[in-house]
């Protein structure tokens, strides 16, 4: 009998004890006897955020293929168990085995989002490991950190022994063979992270040195160790039919976010959004065979008992057997209970005729994300949404039966003008007339269209990436012109407007954009109490405001000051195939409005075809 990490006194005390327990469904146990290498998984959130992440159970299922390891999950604990944690000296487990993760071999950290920064600090630090890898032994395990955020990780590269640059299903098995080479030899922990800094995509930041010019921007970023490579590329699957895929995903004990069978569709983006991160380094676009995402999702819904399958993709329109395979599930699953999800279409004829057979649509609303409420700015943006299209669509989805409908924008876009402020409120206020144009009897009850607005923020590997933004007064008052122009819309009443949180969005930008100086920020920002700043409810600028001064790291040269074309940027060691210089062009085609086509239609020249697959490769360029 498995014994608990916490007791039932305990356990009692906080919400949701199921967080903690482990032993789910499909969950994987092993003898830790049996195994060479024990490794940690943590998401750094709450269960039911970690338990909807599909990378997390991709690796999971392949690093558990191997018989010589044994890869558990470990989550944040909220901040009930936080407390009592640090009161009772009890040290952070993992779920599996129950067993503090500080005798393991590597804790392996996905970065999924800016905002969860903090909590890695604090899985570290319930863990009871140092926070600074400069302070850890060779008594403690391998800190290891990857996801989106990892392609900038100078914010954290004080934090982590290493991190791995792209896709995990590479070279991991690489890394653990060198490790077991490496503890039979008996050498030092320096002499493990100089055989890793050799594997291709693994970067451990204390090989490097990074100097500064007067004016704060770097100077230089070099190697200081020998076995460092000047640039590291990322590791990418360019076949991912016959690659690892979980056929028995872990099945969580309580609700999670996205509870249900997540069968991943393709890879990549073809569409080309100039402020969209994932469509650059996630380059090129790779689909799955049509007959292994039939097979899996059979499988999974099998396995694990769920009542909802989703295709999961950037872009799901642009999945060339995307009809096929809806048309199978349609079939194979019908009178069975299980609804099937379809999220990312591009709202066109054959989406609304493929959502009004799998949705019931009285209860549903459709979303459509046009970004920017003015044609210029979608130019700009390169969003590749005509308003033409877009009420099209609308007015298809209305006869057919919907009556509700979501509209996501940013504000704070590059060039953007009051203008194309107001447009937002006008875009939608056109949506809702175009509802009113159908006859009334053949109306499905009251039009609600929601609007609603995020701040943007500019994202490492991205045209983008060299705007400036705003501050947060400025954002507040884009957001509050937007507000007043959908109350003096002819169809206010049935307009909805809600907008992000101006102070998130503005430490976003830094984190997502900040270079090694940022981390001191972080530290400071965690030890005066900031965990699960990604929820309202717990974040607390005033602390992070502190955290800058106390660091003394100026909030407005990371978001407000200008770029040079030619400035060395904390991540510009990094090669993801997008070369800068077809970055820089893109930028310069936003600052013109010219609109570059997608990936299918016309080869944009971006460099991603080295890495050979995808679209790239399908002679249609």
């Amino acid at each position: 009998m498995r014994k608990l990490a916490l007791s039932d006194e305990i356990l009692l005390q906080v919400e949701k004890p199921a967080r903690y327990i482990g032993n789910e469904v499909n969950a994987v146990m092993k003898k830790k006897e049996d195994v060479d290498i024990r490794f940690a998984f943590v998401f750094p959130d709450v269960y039911e955020i970690g338990m909807s992440h599909l990378g997390i159970q991709i690796l999971y299922d392949m690093l558990n293929r191997r018989d010589d390891i044994w890869c558990e999950r470990v989550y944040s604990p909220w901040t009930d168990l936080d407390k009592i944690m640090r009161t009772e000296g009890i040290p952070l487990f993992a779920l599996e085995s129950q067993d503090p993760i500080k005798e393991f071999d590597f804790i392996g950290i996905t970065i999924q989002y800016e905002m969860c920064y903090t909590n890695i600090l604090q899985v570290l630090n319930l863990a009871q490991i140092p926070l600074l890898a400069k302070e850890r032994t060779e008594e403690h395990p391998i800190v290891i950190g990857g996801g989106p955020c990892a392609y900038n990780p100078e914010p954290l590269a004080d934090f982590f022994d290493m991190f791995y640059i792209g896709e995990g299903e590479t070279v991991f098995y690489d890394l653990m063979d060198r490790y077991k080479e490496w503890k039979a030899s008996g050498k030092s922990k320096q002499a493990f992270l100089e055989m890793a800094a050799e594997i291709p995509g693994l970067y451990v930041p204390s090989f490097y040195d990074v100097s500064y010019k007067e004016d704060g921007t770097i100077a230089s970023f070099v190697p200081n160790n020998p076995h460092a490579k000047p640039v590291i590329r990322k590791q990418m699957v360019s076949d991912v039919t016959h690659t690892f895929y979980p056929e028995k995903p872990v099945v969580p004990f309580i609700k999670a976010t996205q509870d249900r069978v997540v069968l991943e569709i393709q890879r990549g983006c073809i569409r080309g959004c100039r402020f969209c991160q994932a469509g650059m380094v996630y380059r090129p676009t790779r689909e799955r065979d049509v007959a292994m995402l039939k097979e899996y999702a059979t499988k999974m819904l099998k396995s694990t008992g769920h009542e909802e399958i989703s295709l999961s993709s950037l872009s799901s329109s642009d999945y060339s057997k995307l009809e096929e395979l809806v048309t199978f599930l349609i079939e194979e699953l019908e009178g069975k209970g299980i609804n099937i999800s379809l999220p990312s279409l591009r709202i066109d004829a054959f989406s609304l005729d493929v959502m009004s057979k799998v949705q019931d649509i009285r209860k549903s609303s459709l979303t459509f994300a046009p970004e920017a409420g003015s044609q210029r700015l979608r130019d700009v943006i390169n969003k590749g949404l005509t308003e033409e299209i877009i009420l099209e669509g609308a007015g298809q989805a209305f006869e057919g039966g919907w009556s509700r409908v979501k509209l996501y924008f940013m504000l704070g876009l590059p060039t953007e003008t009051e203008e194309d402020i107001k447009e937002i409120a006008h875009l939608a206020d056109k949506v809702a007339r175009r509802y009113y144009e159908i006859p009334k009897e053949q109306r499905n009850g009251r039009c609600q269209i929601v609007a609603s607005s995020s701040f943007f923020v500019p994202k490492p590997f991205t045209p983008f990436q060299w705007a400036t933004m705003l501050n947060r007064e400025d954002y507040i008052e884009k957001a509050n012109i937007v507000n007043h122009e959908m109350k003096a819309q002819l169809n206010h009443k049935s307009l909805k407007y809600n907008w992000h949180e101006a102070d998130v969005t503005v430490l976003e930008g830094v984190l997502a954009r900040g270079d090694r100086r940022v981390g001191k920020v972080i530290l400071e920002a965690y030890k005066a109490g900031c965990i699960y700043d990604s929820w309202g409810e717990h974040f607390q600028f005033d602390l992070w405001l502190q955290a800058f001064e106390k660091a003394g790291v100026d909030i407005d040269f990371y978001n407000l000051r200008k770029r040079d074309l030619d400035e060395i940027l904390p991540w510009d060691f990094i090669d993801i195939g997008v070369t800068k210089n077809f970055l820089k062009r893109e930028w310069k085609n936003a600052m013109e409005g010219t609109v570059t086509p997608n990936c299918r239609m016309q080869c944009a020249g971006c460099g991603a075809a080295v890495f050979g697959g995808g679209v790239c490769f399908e002679g249609k360029n």
